[in-house]
């Protein structure tokens, strides 16, 4: 038996009038969805190598392309650059000595003392009479320089002694 003619005989079959009537129509609709379904196959096909080859080429310029280096993933730099300016007048913070006449106090009350400007120096002779009621020596240790010394430890009690 030969192939092709089992081929023709059986597309003979299928195209003649002996068959139902709708079968004819359905299989020609069956040829048709079946070409169409392989063209949007290939349609889709090629779409998805035209998108895979865009993303890849934008990849690539993305890649290829200077970028501001990120803070992420770099090294500290050795130094960090500062610049600086003068402040303005107003911000800047000054003091001012208060007048004679002004005081300044951190309590409602205080008592104000007032000292003289010059410091009275006694001559020994008079140091020698304030202490008169108690035994003192005045010992020189140098040219400007002495001390009062206590007989008695118990009288410096009372005393201040530097």
């Amino acid at each position: 038996m030969n192939p092709e003619a089992d081929h023709e005989r059986l597309f003979a079959d299928a195209l003649t009038d002996s068959a139902p009537a709708g079968f004819r129509e359905a299989m020609l609709n069956q040829t048709l969805r079946l070409a169409r379904r392989r063209r949007r196959f290939r349609q889709a096909r090629r779409g998805t190598v035209v998108l895979i080859a865009f993303c890849a080429l934008a990849t690539l310029i993305w890649e290829m392309s200077p970028h501001p280096p990120s803070a992420i993933g770099l090294p500290p730099a050795g130094y960090e650059l500062v610049r600086t300016r003068p402040l303005p007048a107003g911000t800047i913070v000054s003091t001012q000595p208060l007048a004679g006449d002004h005081r300044v106090a951190s309590v409602a009350m205080a008592n104000i003392v007032h000292t003289s400007d010059g410091i009275r120096e006694i001559s020994d002779d008079q140091l020698l009479a304030l202490m008169v009621s108690k035994p003192v020596a005045l010992i020189r240790l140098g040219p400007n320089s002495q001390r009062l010394v206590f007989v008695n430890p118990e009288d410096e009690k009372g005393f201040p002694v530097n």
